[in-house]
């Protein structure tokens, strides 16, 4: 199926119906896709990283979920599936998918969908709308980035802290100085590196595009975010889609803060779901290059964040615990939703994907 959710589009399969050999399906997912190719013409992928994302699902075997949910980005100018990062967006299509392919059963109005992120392990709760026992897209909630509204699809977080990284804060401070940059490194859910926009030059309101064409800009994030990688425990990111980047600035449209962020070589168009988490949860960590920017947010320990991005807001409920010596531990997190079945049916492999080589 193909599926949108929320502001990414992707390809939905059962595991059952892919080479249970990794570099097997790799090869099928790129060709799927019509990778590497920077309009992706010869496949369905949308010539964007937005568009060329892949859930594969499968019921789970833990008591725990319903659901195990494996996320692969396609690359597009790159032949190369990364399974290195979940995806929030993707992640809003599992629960009516599971349900549309006849894996799950909707169980009254609004049936929760327990989902197992494996590519990290975290765990979260969807709530999808299923009035007369079958799926509803149709509603009124509306999410900055996609036109219209659409049934709403809350999504709750459990234990998502470090889950990429090992600890929230993965360098072990609120702030580190990289290659002469001032920057916070956090995990909630998704690697994120916050930088300030004026620390480049930058006001924080340009545009992607803008972004996108200002290389000098661009190769010098990429050295921070190298750098970055290994201060948090991934290792050597050059062939990795994580960490996000994310320059904050003030608020523009009375918003908690503003952000840009690279994923991590074209700018996105809004941010993704856990990177948003990663984001707000930093707003409310004292000493972060987050919380620097941050306004309107309470001492309470549970905050509704508006985070700003090129193409509207997200809204992000974070949920803490401050405890003596400066103790941050993460309850929650949630947020809202949309997602529609776009197509279903059969996709075409050539033979060559198929083909093992010497």
């Amino acid at each position: 199926m193909l599926m949108r959710g929320g502001t990414s589009k992707g390809l939905y399969f059962q595991a059952k119906d892919l080479p249970a050999d990794v570099e097997a399906r790799n090869r099928v997912l790129l060709a799927v896709m019509g990778s590497p190719d920077v309009r992706q013409i010869d496949g369905i992928g949308g010539a964007h990283p937005l568009t060329s994302k892949v859930a594969v699902v499968s019921l789970s075997d833990s008591n725990e979920s319903d659901i195990d949910y494996l996320f692969l980005q396609v690359m597009v100018d790159e032949g190369i599936v990364s399974d290195a990062q979940n995806c929030g967006n993707i992640l809003a299509g599992v629960g009516p998918y599971a349900i549309e392919s006849g894996m799950l059963r909707s169980n009254g109005a609004t049936t929760d969908v327990r989902i197992h992120m494996l590519n990290t392990g975290a765990k979260a709760i969807a709530r999808v709308q299923t009035p007369r026992g079958k799926v509803e897209y149709e509603g009124e909630a509306r999410i900055d980035g996609v036109p219209g509204a659409s049934a709403a699809v809350p999504i709750e977080f459990l234990d998502i802290a470090g889950s990429s990284c090992g600890a929230l804060l993965p360098t072990g401070r609120v702030r580190d100085l990289v290659l002469d940059v001032e920057v916070t490194c956090i995990d909630n859910g998704m690697p994120v590196v916050l930088l300030k926009a004026s620390d480049f030059g930058l006001v924080g309101n340009e545009s992607p595009a803008e972004l996108e064409t200002n290389l000098e800009l661009k190769n010098r994030i990429e050295a921070i975010r190298l750098e970055a990688g290994r201060l948090m425990n991934l290792g050597d990111v050059s062939g990795k889609t994580i960490p996000k980047m994310s320059l904050v600035s003030t608020a523009q449209n009375s918003g908690t803060l503003n952000t840009r962020t690279f994923i991590p070589h074209r700018v996105h168009e809004a941010i993704g779901v856990l990177g948003s988490v990663s984001v707000a949860t930093a707003c409310m960590l004292t000493g972060s290059i987050a919380q620097e920017f941050s306004a309107g947010l309470s001492s309470k320990s549970v905050n509704q964040l508006s985070i700003e991005h090129p193409t509207g807001s997200f809204s992000v409920e974070v949920e803490i615990e401050r405890g003596g010596k400066e103790e941050f531990v993460v309850r929650r997190a949630a947020l809202l939703r949309t997602a529609r079945l776009l197509m279903r049916g059969e996709v075409y492999v050539p033979e060559r994907a198929f083909e093992t080589t010497a």
